[in-house]
């Protein structure tokens, strides 16, 4: 499944480059990551909690 999904992005992130020009690439591209993040911690495979806290 995971090849079919990383296709698919890819195809998203060429199509808004070459409509969109590098802005569009670059707000997809984040927010692709932003959902990548937020289905792992819903998952429960990373904590959030652990990325913002500062350590002393």
């Amino acid at each position: 499944m995971w090849p079919i999904v990383g296709l698919a992005f890819g195809t998203v992130l060429g199509l808004a480059s070459a409509f969109g020009g590098f802005w569009a690439f670059a707000l997809v591209l984040l927010l692709g990551l932003a959902g990548f993040l937020a289905g792992r911690a819903f998952e429960g495979e990373i904590d959030l909690a652990e990325l913002f806290t500062r350590r002393q």
